[in-house]
């Protein structure tokens, strides 16, 4: 029973290297733009049943309980918290924050629709809104112009996009901003660079017009921080390396419970 204590110990082991690493992300994002944190969840794997509950005793009687010993944990599945981060002030024209449900939409040079929370849009040398990522500006979509003699941007909390231009004292219309949502976000792709693409288990994107449908609204000049709580997270590392040594503790003790067996045989 020792050697299966130890491949029951080193399954904990596993367990706990991938949790560290999921908390280590999360630690390590905790200044990005729009980020969503991580959740990773167990579970106990097969049991071996030497005595089944429900066997009749020596009187003929149906046993209350049975003899069961697990063999083991393992990651389940990894999920990830939509919660919202806290608004950050910013007062750059073209950093926006989603106040509420949905995701912007930005084009990939692949020519596929990738879904973002962060914000943080600038404008390339063609006047469209971009992300502002010195790697890809993917312009936002639908697609945004802002003319060169532009003097002034505003967003309005519906996603209206509007420029004031020499010589005109009204605010002139260049484009209208559209969300995404998902029936389940959870099952988006992280892509990296703050970006997420639909999958079949997502959903196909549900698209509208800022507070239509249940979509957040648009705040201009602000930027979303990652929902990540560092004192948590902390609490949850310390666990995590506590629920480690416990279990190469036991590998140790099934490993000299080995070596005490094979002493006897001298």
């Amino acid at each position: 029973m020792s050697v299966q204590t130890l491949y029951t110990a080193a399954t904990g082991m596993q367990s706990m290297q991938t949790k560290l690493d999921v908390i280590a992300n999360n630690l390590a994002n905790v200044n990005t733009t729009g980020f969503k944190k991580d959740r990773a969840n167990f579970e106990d794997l097969f049991y071996d049943h030497e005595v089944l509950p429900g066997n009749p005793d020596s009187s003929g009687n149906l046993t209350p309980t049975g003899t069961e010993v697990g063999l083991g944990v393992r990651v389940s599945s990894v999920q990830t918290d939509f919660k919202q981060g806290a608004f950050t002030t910013t007062d750059r024209p073209l950093d926006m924050l989603i106040e509420g449900e949905g995701f912007f939409q930005v084009l990939d040079p692949s020519g596929e629709v990738y879904y973002s929370r962060a914000g943080n849009f600038s404008v390339n040398a063609n006047g469209q809104v971009v992300t502002g990522s010195a790697g890809i500006g993917r312009p936002i979509q639908p697609a945004i112009v802002i003319p060169q003699d532009a003097t002034a941007v505003e967003v309005s909390p519906d996603g209206i996009v509007s420029v004031q231009q020499p010589g005109s004292s009204t605010l002139n219309e260049v484009g209208q901003i559209q969300l995404a949502t998902f029936i389940n976000p959870e099952g988006l792709l992280k892509l990296g660079e703050n970006l997420y693409a639909e999958t079949g288990s997502s959903s196909a994107p549900i698209t509208g017009n800022p507070q239509t449908n249940g979509l957040g609204q648009i705040r201009k000049g602000m930027l979303e921080a990652s929902n990540v709580e560092p004192v948590q997270e902390l609490i949850d590392l310390i666990t995590t390396q506590r629920s480690f040594e416990l279990n190469s503790q036991t590998i140790q003790a099934g490993d000299q419970i080995l070596q005490l067996i094979s002493n006897l045989r001298r």
